[in-house]
């Protein structure tokens, strides 16, 4: 499940997900018809339109053994509200229920679902990492470290306060752009502190609004998805 900030604005996220899992022997087919999980629409209030695009993402993926996304808030999504937005419909709730069971944000499946940690990579510098909020959401508050650590030649730096939302928020940053503008600043700050080479993150919305400052303040740290840090050898 390729995602949308992935697919419009970080190709090279999906391209790397689909390396990287080829290369640990996992078989990749990327459904032609999916389209947005409907979460921007589910988090605005318009549940009916949500509904209709949760049905077509369970339609997409009906037959698939498993699917991973790139994304901790469109898994979050799949597994955590598609069973509520169906729980009164005896056809659909079943259906959203299995989906939900099947689906893993990347770091999930490499760790606990493939049971790797070690996948071969390489980088040469310094890095830290930024959580994204829906990890939390998910459970999942260490498995990327986890990856990070075991990535040859990297220095893992923590990141202060690495788990305070960096104020994207999916339509939050557009309602409240203040508030959103303060809290980026200050995860920008926090980066600029580690003076490491690359900051890494398992979203793209966190990228985008956390890469956008940093390049604002004219900054050398470089943002990179999990995947595409996992995917270079």
């Amino acid at each position: 499940m390729i995602t949308c900030l992935a697919d419009g604005f970080f190709p090279d996220v999906g391209v790397a997900t689909v390396k990287l899992l080829r290369r640990l022997g996992v078989t990749v087919e990327f459904p032609q018809s999916q389209t947005c999980c409907g979460q921007p629409h589910f988090n605005s209030g318009y549940h009916d339109d949500a509904r209709a695009l949760a049905r077509n993402t369970i339609t997409t993926f009906a037959k698939a053994p498993l699917v991973v996304t790139p994304s901790g808030s469109c898994a979050a999504m799949v597994r955590l509200e598609y069973p509520e937005l169906f729980h009164a419909d005896p056809v659909w709730h079943p259906r959203a229920v299995d989906l939900a069971r099947r689906t893993h944000e990347l770091s999930d499946f490499l760790v606990n679902v493939l049971k790797v940690e070690d996948v071969g990579a390489r980088f040469e510098g310094k890095a830290t990492y930024h959580m994204a909020c829906h990890l939390r959401g998910l459970g999942l508050l260490t498995e990327p470290i986890r990856l990070m650590r075991k990535v040859r030649g990297l220095h893992f730096v923590p990141l202060e306060r690495y788990d305070e939302c960096c104020g994207f928020g999916g339509s939050f940053a557009v309602r409240y752009p203040g508030i959103s503008g303060a809290m980026v600043r200050d995860k920008a700050a926090f980066i600029e502190k580690t003076a490491v080479d690359a900051v890494v993150a398992t979203d793209a919305g966190c990228l985008m609004n956390i890469g956008g400052c940093l390049n604002r303040q004219a900054s050398k740290v470089r943002i990179l998805h999990l995947a595409e840090l996992l995917a270079q050898t």
